[in-house]
């Protein structure tokens, strides 16, 4: 009964770890509708409010990891708990913009350290064979908590000064996570030493080789430095190449800006107002959902490899033919951001009160609601990859103004969140709608892209992120790894107009399809399978170098 009641309690985190993360995600798109005219932002503020959560959360993945290993992962995720509370009492109660930048950027950190730390702690709590399901179990958190933002951005749109109650609401999941993990176990792996499992024989190792080490090594926990992942010892260099190459990968084959150009798909074929490509976004939400499910259940049966691989495949032939389409048949750009400043501004924002509002240099004239669902769903982290779009258009909004670099910037916006959003009428036909096999080609391949980076890059990057670390430096290693997710996050972001103006859109895609060649070769190089085996048993693995 015990056995049971931590398994459900396990599950119970992880999934609303998952969930509060993708609610703060995605709930500013509606919020920011609102917040426009309460509060007379500017383009450039509204840039600024949507990336102070970026900006909480880089802080976050660099000190992070010594609060998750100094402190244990429960501490750090009760915490965290706090820490988000917190931050949602301040977006309830603020009354400026400053206040509100300070609000969201004490929600990024709080939800940053919470997604390293639940990740950790549920792969270190449940057995071998239920590890997989249950930290991608915080993935498929993520995407209901983007498709419940959407919901309340929704249900509240009309409702004065609504922004308050999408904040506040944040709290209630962040209690009950407060509350399941208060029941959970201090410590599942003790920084001590090590489950005296292997001691016991209670870990079968696969072969007498393993058992024979098993009696040779102590079964204590050793103590690392963080120059240690860059040493031979323990074969920690090999780990931080999994780690970080797993991380740049994921980034590196496109899913950010793919996303960017969804709402442009949907258009393309036909979904020509705002509400219909809004609805048109829900349902990638659902395929993303169902795509993480579908995950979930083959994590501990087909295991890690064959779903990144398989993945990487699907990402590299869709996002090739989606370079190949728009070559023949090129998708339009969009037009620049109107920062809401008079009565006309507030009436155009709440006719399209689901619209995503992009507080970019430049706007889609469809809601980007479509690559938004899409983009912050990727993963815990690759979620919020999504952000880094924004903070990468604040940047260039000053460098770039000509309206070639604004559009795309503001495709690259979209991806930002589904937070941005169009604030006038739809447009007409656009000129390319000519192209339907094409376009419907397009479209089908971006789906194919969504579903195959959910099942693949999406959950599994961070389940083996979890696994692949000795104990004692697990939490600082991952954060480290997080760190780079980012990082790389606004690289892309920062370079992907420049390399469109320098190659052109069908060429940067056909560019992403090459490198998901390259992941492939990497994970069958270098990324070891991993389901059924207990940590210990990975941990001794990568330590005798096979």
């Amino acid at each position: 009964g015990r056995t049971l009641l931590v398994l459900l309690l396990s599950a119970t985190v992880s999934l609303l770890g998952g969930l509060i993360f993708g609610y703060e995600l995605g709930i500013i798109s509606g919020a920011l509708l609102q917040l426009q005219t309460d509060f007379q932002l500017s383009c450039f503020k509204q840039e600024v409010l949507v990336s102070a959560v970026l900006i909480g959360a880089l802080l976050a993945s660099l000190a992070g990891g010594i609060l998750i290993d100094r402190h244990g992962r429960r501490r750090a995720i009760l915490v965290s708990n706090l820490v988000l509370l917190v931050g949602s009492l301040i977006l309830t109660l603020a009354r400026s913009f400053t206040v509100l930048v300070i609000g969201r950027m004490t929600v990024g950190f709080a939800i940053s350290v919470s997604s390293m730390a639940c990740c950790i702690y549920v792969s270190e709590m449940v057995a071998a064979h239920q590890r997989g399901l249950l930290v991608s179990l915080y993935e498929a958190g993520i995407t209901v908590g983007i498709l419940l933002s959407y919901a309340l951005n929704y249900i509240f749109a009309d409702v004065d000064e609504g922004w308050r109650y999408m904040f506040g609401l944040a709290i209630a999941p962040t209690a009950m996570q407060f509350l399941s993990i208060l029941f959970l176990p201090v410590n599942p792996v003790k920084l001590s030493s090590w489950d005296s499992d292997c001691q016991k024989g209670l870990i079968p190792l696969q072969d007498t080789e393993d058992r024979a080490a098993a009696k040779r090594e102590p079964c204590q926990e050793r103590h690392y430095s963080f120059l240690d992942l860059f040493r031979t010892r323990d074969n920690m260099r090999r780990r931080t190449l999994v780690g970080l190459g797993l991380v740049l990968f994921q980034q590196f084959t496109g899913q950010p800006n793919v996303l960017g150009y969804a709402s442009k798909i949907f258009h393309s074929v036909g979904f020509q107002s705002n509400s219909s490509a809004i609805l048109a976004s829900v349902g990638l939400g659902a395929i993303k959902v169902v795509a993480t499910l579908v995950a979930m259940a083959l994590a501990d049966k087909a295991g890690r490899r064959v779903l990144l691989m398989a993945g990487c495949v699907v990402m590299a032939f869709s996002v090739t033919t989606i370079g190949l389409t728009s070559r023949m048949a090129p998708l339009a750009m969009a037009r620049d951001c109107k920062a809401a400043t008079g009565p006309n501004a507030s009436h155009s924002l709440s006719q399209h009160p689901l619209a995503a509002v992009l507080p970019q240099s430049a706007v889609s004239p469809v809601p980007p609601a479509a690559g938004a669902v899409k983009s912050q769903a990727g993963r815990g982290f690759a979620a919020t990859r999504s952000l880094t779009n924004v903070f990468a258009s604040i940047q260039s909004k000053e460098v770039v103004p000509n309206s070639s670099l604004a559009q795309k910037r503001d495709l690259v916006g979209q991806s930002k969140k589904g937070m941005l959003e169009s604030t006038g009428p739809p447009l007409g036909p656009a000129p390319w709608a000519q192209h339907t096999v094409l376009n419907w080609i397009t479209l089908l391949s971006m789906m194919a892209f969504v579903s195959a980076f959910s099942i693949g890059f999406g959950p599994m990057t961070w389940l083996v992120l979890s696994e692949i670390y000795p104990a004692g430096i697990r939490g600082r290693a991952f954060a480290f790894c997080n760190s780079f997710n980012w990082a790389a996050n606004l690289l892309i972001s920062l370079s992907f107009l420049d390399l469109i103006d320098a190659i052109g859109f069908s060429w940067m895609f056909l560019l992403y399809g090459l490198v998901g060649v390259m992941a492939v070769v990497f994970i069958y190089l270098f990324v070891p399978e991993t389901k059924g085996q207990s940590l210990e048993e990975i941990d001794q693995q990568f330590s005798r170098k096979r």
